[in-house]
């Protein structure tokens, strides 16, 4: 049955698109309703019956009321599902809208089929042969050409979402005319000179191998340290990013597990670019297929962890992830080592 109510669900790890639709959702409210009351909730630290409650409350100030609530993946008691439920085919003719957004794959079976096909979506992250295409298509939309190589090393410096290349791109415009054509320098100096810490350049200190196991460990606290204290500190994310980039070299290993390694053309098709493949051969020869699957088992662990205890223990929490990790090669410490 079709939910009368403005309920949405979507889940998946493209940023760019998922936050494009919520936009659209709320312009559509607005331009139906008018003035919106707006508010942004992690449903791991707010009450579900309270994001319903202010649903159902009468809004004093504005024609609707505009929820987006993240983290929904979180939501899994019978009580809160009922509560939705209950919501969903009650609501009738109310203004309010309510989207539920989730990085993750999928959520609890029993809140996803709560949903019709017209009121949730999958936002799959973009395949490696479209990005490239993705890049130069924005450059051209905003009066920009960019050489294939400096689209390259832009891709091997971003994080996989659309939001992520967005906010990158982005910044060239500020930097130069409409009609220039970005060159590998333009990147060096507008991207690499400025690049800001993140799972990507955590990842490259922790495949450093003119460096020992212990310097690598050094370096990446140091990294760790000033995403923590940077506007990107969250540490579901940090996991992500690097989870993403496991990933990856589980599908180098993949791909040279055979006789015969992957030719450069293969590599190239799969998404390893030049700067890539010197990434990724490099981790290979740090953490083998065995040590690739129980670093990812581990991330996967630690991603529970702090979405279900909270925010305290996060940076005990990461050291330790890097510490398994780099020196231990995904094997969690059992019980207190020293140095």
């Amino acid at each position: 049955m079709k939910p009368a109510a403005e309920v949405y669900l979507f889940t998946g790890p493209e940023a760019g698109e998922k936050n494009d639709a919520i936009d659209s959702i709320r312009e559509s409210a607005r331009k139906a309703h008018g003035d919106l009351d707006e508010y942004k909730y992690y449903a791991s630290d707010t009450r579900f019956a309270d994001v319903i409650a202010q649903l159902q409350n009468e809004n004093l100030f504005s024609a609707a009321t505009f929820i987006v609530l993240r983290d929904a993946e979180q939501i899994k008691t019978k009580d809160d599902i009922d509560l939705l439920s209950s919501y969903i085919h009650g609501a009738g003719s109310s203004p309010n809208t309510l989207i539920l957004v989730s990085d993750e794959n999928g959520v609890e079976r029993k809140l996803e089929g709560l949903f019709d096909s017209e009121h949730k979506r999958f936002f799959r992250e973009m395949f490696e042969n479209r990005k490239e295409d993705w890049v130069r298509s924005y450059f051209k939309r905003n009066g920009f050409s960019a050489e294939s190589e400096a689209i390259g090393q832009i891709l091997d410096m971003v994080e996989n979402n659309t939001e992520a290349l967005k906010s990158e791109c982005s910044r060239f415009f500020c930097c130069f005319d409409k009609g220039h054509t970005i060159t590998t320098e333009d990147v060096d100096k507008i991207l690499s000179h400025n690049r800001e810490e993140n799972a990507f350049t955590l990842f490259d200190a922790m495949t450093d191998k003119s460096r020992s196991p212990k310097q690598r460990f050094e370096a990446s606290l140091e990294i760790l340290q000033k995403i923590r204290l940077s506007r990107e500190n969250n540490a579901v994310m940090l996991i992500a990013g690097l989870t993403y980039c496991f990933r990856q070299l589980r599908t180098w290993h993949s791909l040279n597990g055979k006789s015969a390694p992957a030719g450069d053309a293969q590599l190239k098709s799969a998404g390893f670019s030049v700067t890539k493949q010197k990434r990724y051969r490099a981790a290979a020869s740090i953490w083998g297929p065995g040590a690739t699957a129980s670093i990812l088992s581990l991330l996967a662990a630690t991603d529970m962890e702090s979405r279900g205890s909270g925010q305290a223990l996060d940076d005990t929490r990461l050291t330790l992830l890097l510490y398994a990790i780099i020196i231990k090669n995904g094997i969690y410490p059992a019980e207190y080592e020293t140095a």
